[in-house]
């Protein structure tokens, strides 16, 4: 009598590896795609970046010194003879757009939306206690112990230390403390609301304004549904920078 030998049943290892493989690859490709991505957009974040710095740096030293100045809304109120509007808030700041735009790389320059507007030093007036609209260009106040002064006000006029220096907004938001608030596609010239003008510091005459630039970029990631993030992420900087002299 003849016995057959047994023998285990084989599995498939080129079976199992392609289970294996079914699984992991997806996994694989979206770590790979994502960390991609995520390089994309930092790339891309430090281009806005670039292009608020450009906006700021170029509306800081366009102020109403210069022969060519970036203006806001407000005219200063004591302006230079050679003064002229020249880049203007009603044609979206053309010039400072440009400057903005020109350091821009690897993604479309035109999609890049950039607006402005500026902050500086506001008397108070003595009957609301809130900032006078029409005295946007004070000087600098001076430091008292417990209080603050505006110089040559009489009566002496007491200024508020936390409202001292008013902040600009864009949409209705302050975009140095809140960016997210301001729509990319709504970031218009139409939009920004000024509390001071282009001036800067001349001789006879102290001022601190600041100019804030905002750029924004409305980006879609590869794959975003793949990578389950949004089909749009907006990209946004803000930059302030204070206002120079050049003549």
């Amino acid at each position: 009598m003849h016995l057959i030998p047994w023998h285990a049943p084989r599995t498939s290892s080129r079976g199992q590896a392609m289970v294996e493989l079914a699984l992991a690859a997806p996994l694989f490709l979206m770590l790979l795609i994502g960390v991609i991505a995520l390089g994309i957009g930092i790339f891309y974040q430090q281009q806005v970046t670039n292009a608020a710095r450009e906006a700021a740096r170029y509306a800081s030293i366009h102020s109403f010194t210069s022969s060519q100045p970036t203006v806001s809304k407000l005219v200063p109120q004591s302006p230079p003879l050679s003064y002229v509007a020249f880049d203007r808030p009603e044609d979206g700041w053309p010039y400072m757009t440009a400057a903005a735009r020109s350091l821009v790389f690897g993604l479309d320059r035109n999609e890049v939306n950039v607006a402005a507007c500026w902050s500086g030093y506001q008397e108070i007036d003595p009957v609301t206690g809130n900032p006078d609209p029409s005295k946007y260009d004070a000087p600098p106040p001076v430091a008292s112990p417990g209080y603050d002064v505006a110089p040559g006000a009489s009566p002496p006029v007491y200024w508020d230390p936390d409202t001292e220096f008013v902040q600009c907004t864009i949409d209705g938001a302050d975009p140095t403390a809140n960016p997210d608030a301001i729509s990319c596609t709504g970031a218009l010239a139409a939009t920004t609301v000024d509390e001071a003008s282009n001036a800067s510091e001349a001789p006879g005459r102290i001022v601190a304004n600041v100019v804030t630039a905002y750029a924004c970029y409305e980006w879609q990631p590869p794959l975003a549904g793949f990578l389950l993030i949004p089909e749009t992420v907006t990209l946004r900087a803000v930059i302030s920078e204070p206002i120079q002299r050049q003549q």
